[in-house]
C-alpha cells in the first residue's frame, strides 16, 4: 500500500491498540466480551430463523460454513505462530455462539 496519511494512522491506532491489549486482563475483557456477543448471537439467530421457518436449511449451512472457517483458521499452524487477538477472539466467538445453540436446542427438547 501506499505510505499515506490515512495509512500512517491506521497503523498507529492498530499497533496502539495492540500494545494496549498486551495487558492480560484486558485481554482476557476482549476475549470474555467477545464470547458474550457470540453468545447473545447465537440467541438471537436461533429465535429469528425459528420465526419464518423459510430458508433454514440454507441458514443452517451458512453457520456451519461460518464455524468450521474460524476452526480452520484458529487451528492452523501458521496461528501457533503468531497468537493473533483477533483470532483468538473470533474463536471464543464461536464457542459461546455454538453454545448457545446448544442451549436452545436443549430448551427445545424439554
Amino acid at each position: 500500500m501506499q505510505n499515506t496519511r490515512l495509512n500512517n494512522l491506521l497503523d498507529t491506532i492498530a499497533r496502539n491498540l495492540g500494545q494496549w491489549f498486551i495487558n492480560p486482563w484486558r485481554r482476557l475483557s476482549l476475549l470474555l466480551i467477545s464470547w458474550l456477543f457470540g453468545f447473545f448471537m447465537g440467541s438471537v439467530v436461533s429465535t429469528t430463523a425459528g420465526q419464518k421457518a423459510e430458508l433454514d436449511v440454507v441458514a443452517a449451512a451458512v453457520l456451519v460454513l461460518m464455524t468450521e472457517i474460524t476452526s480452520r483458521l484458529f487451528y492452523s499452524r501458521s496461528f501457533f505462530a503468531k497468537q493473533a487477538l483477533w483470532v483468538e477472539a473470533l474463536n471464543f466467538f464461536k464457542v459461546g455462539f455454538i453454545y448457545s445453540l446448544f442451549l436452545e436446542a436443549f430448551k427445545l427438547g424439554s
